[in-house]
């Protein structure tokens, strides 16, 4: 089963089907469908007329957001918060996991810096960050796991796929191996949730963390993280939030303080959040639920395969990606004899994409056609 891309070109990205330009870039942004602009002004529409607000419209907008959000990893509404972006949620875990002096948190090195600096900045503490070397550039997953068995090691923190090279890690075998030694699996999910499925329970998955505003189309200021529901209440959040608290769930009787936090996720929310970009998320997931995670995961693949192929024909052309399907998503970068040259090129051309440690970065979405990557393709092969 597949959908019509053309009729959602169509009802949702008009300016695709115009020819405007050739949008590839969803791994730095996500185009946003005319469907979540309608959410995010009417939303607005209601501030401007405030008296029309209603607690349940406001609240009710971010239980639909964890409702969403759960059944695209697989999880319970009850093991997601509501966050801001992919950095707050890494924080949770930094600051909220129990460590100690002398426990060391292992990632891989040449990570997106949101999952590196706030781990960086527990060394006050007597927490070692310790990278773990890439081999060809690409993560090392066999040199992780050897380094599971090292003195003191608490946490696994790692992307799921890289921002750069779109190198996807095997989180199902990553997270075997940390429960098994009691080490805490934490996953920044930015730029693999809305290409392709995850199931954060299967993958035992203790944290994930991820941003609205690429791959699931989202406005910036979205996002949500997960806390394995059996670890959640193990944990006391850094950041207190006022409705963290069950008491703030009665607004007739805020000040008949109770500090007690939620025995769900909702302890790690800090509100006031943007709830009109939460509105415009709720609005894009829906999309994407209604195509199929899966339809959508099979159409992603297919126009990535397309570019692996074609750099791989080439003799000028490095592929920067891993060449087998099970190790990439939605990203695919290839490196060009002159890459600055060679993205100028696809600028003029208006074809979107980005220029990321010396490779052209490619990353289409749900309504990118095989026309649209056969042209950019010509473009970058000069």
């Amino acid at each position: 089963m597949s959908y019509d891309v053309r009729a959602l070109r169509a009802s949702e990205y008009p300016w695709a089907e115009r020819g405007d330009a050739i949008y590839l870039n969803n791994a730095s942004t996500g185009a946003l469908p005319l469907r979540t602009l309608r959410a995010v002004e009417e939303f607005h529409a209601l501030r401007g007329e405030p008296w029309k607000m209603t607690d349940e419209i406001q609240f009710g907008t971010l239980r639909r957001t964890r409702e969403l959000a759960a059944a695209m990893i697989g999880a319970g509404t009850d093991e997601i918060a509501c966050m801001s972006n992919t950095t707050y949620g890494i924080n949770v875990a930094a600051r909220c996991l129990p460590l100690t002096a002398g426990d060391v948190v292992l990632t891989f090195d040449r990570e997106f810096p949101a999952n590196v600096y706030p781990w960086m900045a527990l060394a006050k503490r007597g927490i070692t960050l310790t990278r773990i070397p890439c081999r060809d550039k690409l993560p090392d997953e066999e040199a992780l796991l050897a380094a599971l068995d090292g003195k003191n090691v608490k946490v696994v923190a790692i992307g799921w796929v890289n921002f750069a090279t779109g190198y996807k890690a095997d989180l199902a075998r990553i997270g075997k191996a940390c429960r098994e030694r009691g080490i805490y699996f934490v996953v920044d999910a930015m730029q693999g949730l809305g290409a392709t499925y995850l199931d954060a329970r299967a993958c035992q998955i203790d944290i994930l963390a991820c941003g609205g505003q690429k791959w699931l189309l989202g406005p910036w200021g979205s996002g949500f993280t997960y806390v394995r529901r059996e670890l959640v209440r193990e944990l006391e959040p850094e950041a207190v939030g006022w409705m963290a608290m069950r008491a703030s769930d009665d607004f007739t009787r805020l000040v008949d303080y109770e500090f007690a936090y939620h025995d769900d996720a909702r302890r790690f929310e800090v509100i006031t959040v943007p709830f009109q970009d939460f509105a415009g998320l709720n609005a894009s997931l829906e999309m994407i639920a209604g195509l199929g995670f899966g339809n959508v995961e099979i159409h992603i693949a297919g126009l990535v395969a397309m570019a692996v192929e074609w750099a791989r024909s080439r003799k000028d052309m490095r592929l920067v990606t891993p060449a087998d399907p099970a190790k990439r998503a939605g990203i695919v970068s290839i490196a060009p004899p002159d890459p600055p040259a060679t993205s100028a090129r696809l600028t003029a051309a208006k074809v979107i994409h980005s220029l990321r440690e010396g490779a052209i970065r490619l990353s289409p979405h749900c309504y990118n056609t095989r026309e649209e990557m056969t042209r950019a393709l010509e473009i970058l092969g000069g």
